[in-house]
């Protein structure tokens, strides 16, 4: 049941909440399908000399369909209905966690996965529903928030999927199968639970001109097109780097034996951790300036990224991964508050929705350089990332205050 309100809006911490429940759900499957990609790769029957490349390619392949949406989905937010878009998402995710679990192959992964495109375009139009519902004085602590879910997702899911497969014998499959049942939870949770509120005036114009006139906006704006700019290179550090972190723990762990585990534990309790510390950041970021907590929070992401290279043994592993889960996820999160603030209500949804361009352009640009600089050593996708993020050091240096 779509249940909607033109006066009256909930409270702005029940829909954090649903936001937060919706995002972390989301991210703890998809952070078992990255984290456990080598290993899947090799139990479909991958040479082990192609794992590395594959694991690249393949997560390169989850943003291929859904660029050309980008443009779109925050448009039929606001024309039509936020809530379904939103709702839309959370039904294909399940779909796409089913299908990965059934595949018997590579080349059926590589299709599963192509269906992430039709499930992204969800979160700037939370980001945009939350936004409307919050007072501006708690804006970067609620974005803070909202921010820090998807790396709540990521590391619990590992955590937990590692103990599944390694302490009872789980097949990867079944982990799947079970993000696929909590997408279907978290979908009907919505329905019922989310009160949307509609614009008093929604657009009128044909879906092609908004999307067109909303593309145009951002890439003419001066406060839009320098903080994409500096988000673009903050996914694209991610991208190339984040993938190998498992081969990374491998390398320290090379014994097969428990290594679902030892992934899910040294990665999932760093990004646990980083997650729990990253809101801070917004709240420095009330206090003393959105700006400051961007730059600083990018900064500690490049000198985390040689941290991970460089790192000798598990627990330093951790601590690096730990700073870099920390750092990436506050420095999202001031992008996403600084253009919650800066851009105008009536253009906020699909802006916010746009931000997201630039992480599948990374994540198909990334993923396949990262395949590609892989073959070289693990080394040279991580230090690759940490230059990266010091490229958005600089840009992130020239916006204003």
């Amino acid at each position: 049941m779509l249940t909607t309100s033109p006066r009256v809006a909930q409270g702005w911490p029940l829909v954090l909440a649903l936001f937060v429940a919706t995002t972390a759900v989301e991210a703890f499957g998809f952070g078992q399908i990255y984290r456990f990609l080598p290993l899947y790769l090799h139990e479909l029957g991958t040479p082990n000399a192609l794992v590395p490349r594959w694991t690249g390619l393949l997560t390169a392949s989850t943003f291929l369909l859904g660029l050309p949406l980008v443009p779109f989905w925050g448009v039929w937010a606001d024309k039509y209905s936020r809530k379904l878009v939103i709702i839309r998402s959370a039904y294909v995710e399940a779909l796409v966690f089913t299908t990965v679990g059934l595949s018997q192959n590579r080349y059926q992964l590589a299709g599963a996965l192509l269906l992430i495109g039709f499930q992204l375009g969800n979160s700037g139009v939370m980001l945009s529903a939350l936004r409307a519902a919050t007072p501006v004085d708690r804006v970067g602590f609620a974005t803070g928030i909202l921010g820090a879910a998807p790396a709540l997702g990521f590391a619990l899911g590992p955590v937990f999927g590692g103990a599944l497969v390694d302490q009872l014998g789980w097949d990867l499959r079944y982990l799947f199968f079970l993000d696929g049942a909590l997408s279907v939870a978290t979908a009907l949770m919505l329905t019922l639970g989310y009160r949307e509120v509609r614009p008093a005036n929604p657009p009128t114009a044909s879906v092609w001109r908004l999307a067109g006139r909303a593309l145009r906006l951002v890439l003419t704006t001066r406060v839009t097109v320098g903080l994409l700019s500096v988000f673009l290179l903050v996914m694209l550090a991610q991208q190339i780097a984040l993938p190998f972190f498992p081969l990374v723990v491998r390398r320290l762990h090379p014994d097969p034996v428990g290594l679902a585990s030892t992934i899910g534990i040294v990665l999932g309790v760093a990004t646990l951790a980083g997650t729990l510390l990253s809101p801070i950041a917004g709240l420095l970021g009330d206090r003393f300036g959105l700006r400051r907590a961007l730059l600083a929070s990018v900064l500690l992401a490049s000198i985390s990224l040689v941290l991970v290279q460089r790192a000798s043994a598990l627990p330093l592993l951790a601590l690096a991964a730990l700073l870099f889960s920390a750092s990436a996820t506050a420095a999202a999160s001031m992008i996403f508050a600084l253009l919650a603030i800066r851009v105008p209500e009536d253009r906020r949804s699909t802006t916010l929705n746009l931000v997201y361009l630039p992480l599948y352009l990374a994540g198909i640009v990334g993923g396949s350089l990262g395949s590609i600089l892989v073959q070289g050593g693990l080394d040279r996708p991580l230090l690759a990332g940490a230059l990266l993020m010091l490229g958005a050091v600089v840009l992130a240096l020239r916006l204003e205050a």
